[in-house]
This record gives structure tokens, sequence and C-alpha cells, in this order.
């Protein structure tokens, strides 16, 4: 088995999906629909539940994972007075459209695309969701017609599969969501302000930091000892195993195929400067985790 295809892949197509969350088209889409757009976060929780239908805050802090209670509830259910959630299901889909097409000109007719899309939504067909919420909720949408709306949904199914299994991972290993970012910084994926956004207090963090201190994963200073770094890279490791299933069976052939063709969208993505050179998920930080077998 190839033990890197799963987050090499991941690297390639996460940044097609996450760029949604910052683009000036969806940010206009999300405004349109009478979102306040001075932060993200109120189109943030409305785009990414609206799948779910008219959640309520526990369940989307739990599908979520990483945010507070206390944020989530600062726009859930809220959200859903602003819009339905079938009006920002069509409003999202309004919204990629227009990034996309701003990204490829006149690419967005190129038979790539086509092809591309094809094979993502196999691999993305391929994806067992179950005790996967949020990859289940986005498998149950109807699928586009347009190749680059097909293939966004695609991506969006498998980013959130990979995503519920790495819950999974942090679960297995004994991590609340807190002790998840507490122990991801202490890692040097990314800076600790970068985690502000999820709403934990001062208190909670340093608590979380206690925690994790008791049992070996930080030191005094925040920092990971060499027990928390193995243990994030075994989350790490545990996380690309639970998302190998639509990759293993779609095959490393086809799945590079999909990397060729997704590269120019790739690229024209990573050149708007968008997407946040340091970011929760770590991308640009994080190694890849000790093959194990």
């Amino acid at each position: 088995m190839d033990y890197t295809l799963a987050r090499r892949m991941w690297h390639q197509l996460e940044p097609l999906h996450a760029i949604f969350y910052y683009s000036p088209d969806v940010f206009a889409e999300a405004e349109a629909l009478g979102y306040a757009v001075d932060t993200r976060w109120p189109s943030y929780f409305a785009w990414r539940a609206a799948p779910l239908g008219a959640a309520n805050p526990h369940l989307v802090y739990a599908a979520f994972h990483s945010f507070s209670l206390e944020r989530v509830g600062e726009h859930v259910p809220a959200a859903w007075a602003v819009a339905a959630p079938d009006r920002v299901l069509a409003a999202r889909l309004r919204a990629v459209d227009q990034l996309w097409r701003n990204l490829l000109g006149d690419q967005i007719n190129d038979p790539g695309l086509t092809e591309a899309a094809s094979i993502a939504r196999e691999a993305a067909l391929a994806a067992d969701v179950a005790g996967r919420p949020l990859a289940a909720a986005n498998a149950d949408l109807p699928w586009p017609d347009e190749p680059h709306l097909a293939l966004w949904r695609a991506i969006t199914i498998l980013r959130e599969h990979r995503g519920d299994g790495h819950i999974a991972a942090l679960q297995a290993a004994g991590l609340d969501a807190c002790e998840a970012l507490v122990s991801f910084a202490a890692i040097g994926a990314a800076p600790r302000d970068t985690f502000d956004s999820r709403g934990w207090t001062e208190q909670q963090w340093a608590a979380a930091r206690d925690r994790l201190a008791t049992r070996g994963w930080v030191n005094a200073d925040g920092t990971a000892t060499e027990r928390g770094r193995d243990g994030r890279d075994e989350i790490e490791w545990r996380t690309d195993r639970l998302a190998d299933e639509p990759w293993q069976r779609l095959g490393a052939e086809r799945a590079q195929r999909l990397a060729e063709l997704v590269m120019p969208l790739l690229g024209a993505a990573l050149n708007t400067g968008l997407f946040p050179q340091h970011n929760t998920l770590g991308m640009l930080t994080v190694p890849m985790p000790s093959v194990r077998t």
C-alpha cells in the first residue's frame, strides 16, 4: 500500500475547497443573502453547516470539533434566520461558479476539467461515509451538471470525509477539541494566535495546556515534548489511514491523473494569495507522518 497517497491528494485538493472561505466572490454572495461580511465567520458557519440542515449549536460544535461551543453559538442557529439552508446551498454553488470562473477564465471549458470531475466523483463515491456526518451530509446533495461544480462537490465530500476521520483520530488519542489545538500549536503547526478564531478563552487554552502537560505532551512553555510530537505524528498517520479508502479504491495511477489535471487550478488558487500561509490546517508546516506498517 502507498502510505503517502491520501496525504498527497489532500495537499493537491484541499486548497481548491478551502479558498472558498476567503474569496471576495463568496463574500459577495454571502452579503447578498444578508450575512455580515466584516469577518468571514457568519457566512463560514452557514456555508459549511448548511448540508446538515437547520442544525443547532451542539450538532455544529460536534461536527466541526475545533470551535468552542460559545463561538458556534454566536453564529448558529442565527445563520438560519438570515437564510434557510436550502438558500445557502444554492448560493454556495453560485459562489463556487463565480470563483472558479474567475480563477480559470477560458479554461473553465477545458475537457481536462470534465475528466477531473469524473475521476474526483469516482473517488468521492468510493468514500464510506458511515460515522462521518459532514461527509455524509454533503454526499446527500444532488450532483451539479457543470464539471467545475461537480469537481468542487467531489473535493468537498473527500475533504469532509478526511476531516471526520481526523476527529476520530483525535478522540482515539484522548484529545478534546481545545487540547487538539493546543497540541497542534505546540508542534509549530501555526502560531498561537492563528487559533484565536476558534473561540477558546485564555483560561480554556491554559487549562488544556495544563492537562496536556500532566500527560507529558507539552513543556511548561507550551512547546511539544517528544511524547507530544510522537502523539501528533500518530494522529496524522491515523488520519491518513482513515482517509485511504477512496484513494486506494481509485488507484494510484488515476489519483495521479487527477492531481495532474487539477494542477492549473491549484496554481491559480494559490497565486491569488488568498490562502494564508499560517492556517489551522497546518498544510505548509506539518511534516509527513512516519511510515508504519
